[in-house]
């Protein structure tokens, strides 16, 4: 386990956190990966704007568990604590999934994504043959990032970005097979690719942490006395969490639902995933800092001030590096040469790009709120920050996007930074009760 009397240096911090942040950037690297194969296939407009239609979809699903990692790093500290909390987290896998299932009902997805959501009808039959393909991503996330936390609160790192290599892997050879074997659509290539990788990670995870589990249950691993957590305390801890997610997944959903209203819906739809994907490269970095700062905060939150100063660090350079693309010629080589796109696609997702270039660091800020209250067990707070930040989204895109008329796509985004703003300013207010003084 990680011991919380440990030194704290920056190249500490960065060596624990690299694994981690290796583990997030090669995930990130699936949707340019993906959304390259797709614009390589036919009616790639289609396809791509089914394909951010469907993972959108999924991310929702999953929302509930996707807060495990955290939880397992921050509860499991014996052998109470695992058993419980790992039941709990089955119960989560199983209810997501049935739940997932009942979208793929046709009168349900009917009156869903192509009813309620305005999704045109070409991209609505793409998207639901894709959600088919995602049925096993929901229980395979919940379950792989349960044994992650166990990892992380080990201390082993390292092997969590093992498994996410093997989940490359699998991911990269499944879109092959579909690219040049199977002859299916682009957007089902895509959801083929990626339930076969996360997938094949659970699978390794299952492995990679049979020891410590092993260890945990024989009683090795305790940090102090056995504790009787309830599953009512999992569940007051985690729920606030799992609210904050399914909260925060909504944005990705509701703004499918803006753009299929807005200005140009089909080429907002199709340059949103490639956008997205992006930005979600350099926001991965700061992603994987909230485990890294719930791991190394300490009971007393005496690091603190040595995770601050890497936080600011990391942001710095994970928005400065989004410029770079953004702002120079590196734009024409990404999204032309590597992400395949049509030249008009390409010229309208350079304003939505530029409009997120403090995105990363803002998203590094985030994290470093967010281990502080969860080490706190004030997340609620988390959840209210997340509430305001889908609510803004919301205002910012109906006056942009339908007030004034802007163009789906930079209303969409100029939207997204607006509410990650508000959260940050909200967790700054109502997190003072906990941040450490100076």
């Amino acid at each position: 386990m990680v011991h919380d009397g440990e030194a704290r240096s920056q190249v500490s911090i960065f060596l624990f956190w690299l694994p981690l942040a290796a583990t997030w950037i090669m995930m990130a690297t699936e949707g340019p990966f993906l959304a390259a194969i797709i614009a390589r296939l036919p009616d790639p407009t289609y396809n791509l704007a089914a394909h951010g239609v469907a993972f959108a979809l999924a991310i929702l699903i999953e929302a509930p568990v996707i807060m495990l990692m955290s939880a397992a790093t921050s509860v499991v500290k014996d052998r109470v604590s695992f058993i419980r909390l790992r039941n709990f987290s089955r119960a989560l896998c199983l209810g997501t999934t049935l739940l997932l299932l009942v979208l793929l009902i046709p009168p349900v997805y009917d009156a869903l994504i192509p009813g309620l959501m305005g999704v045109p009808r070409e991209v609505a039959d793409l998207t639901h043959g894709a959600l088919w393909f995602m049925l096993p991503w929901p229980s395979a996330i919940g379950y792989r990032r349960f044994l992650q936390g166990v990892l992380i609160r080990s201390g082993k790192t390292r092997l969590v970005a093992y498994g996410t290599v093997l989940r490359l892997a699998a991911m990269v050879i499944a879109a092959l097979v579909g690219f040049f074997v199977l002859g299916i659509p682009g957007a089902w290539v895509g959801a083929l690719s990626l339930a076969t990788g996360v997938t094949a990670e659970a699978i390794a995870a299952r492995f990679m942490a049979a020891g410590t589990v092993r260890a945990i249950l024989a009683g090795e691993l305790d940090s102090g006395p056995p504790r009787d957590i309830s599953y009512f305390d999992i569940a007051k801890f985690y729920w606030p969490l799992a609210l904050t997610s399914l909260i925060g997944l909504t944005v990705q959903p509701m703004l499918t639902f803006f753009m299929g209203r807005g200005i140009a819906p089909v080429e907002s739809l199709a340059v949103f995933p490639v956008v997205h994907s992006l930005s979600f490269f350099f926001r991965s970095m700061g992603l994987a800092y909230q485990d890294t700062a719930i791991a190394l905060m300490g009971e007393r939150f005496q690091h603190y001030r040595e995770l601050r100063t890497f936080a600011l660090s990391l942001g710095t350079a994970t928005s400065m590096g989004l410029a770079l693309v953004a702002f120079t010629p590196l734009s024409d080589v990404y999204f032309v040469g590597i992400a395949g796109l049509p030249r008009e696609l390409a010229d309208f997702a350079l304003t939505p790009t530029r409009v997120m270039v403090l995105l990363p660091a803002l998203s590094v800020l985030l994290s470093l709120q967010r281990a502080v209250l969860v080490e706190g067990r004030r997340t609620q707070h988390i959840t209210v920050a997340s509430g305001l930040e889908v609510a803004t989204v919301a205002a910012v895109f109906v006056a942009l996007g339908w007030g004034i008329g802007l163009v789906g796509a930079t209303a969409a985004f100029s939207a997204f930074f607006a509410g990650r703003l508000m959260s940050n300013l909200y967790l700054a207010w109502g997190g003072r009760d906990v941040m450490p003084r100076e």
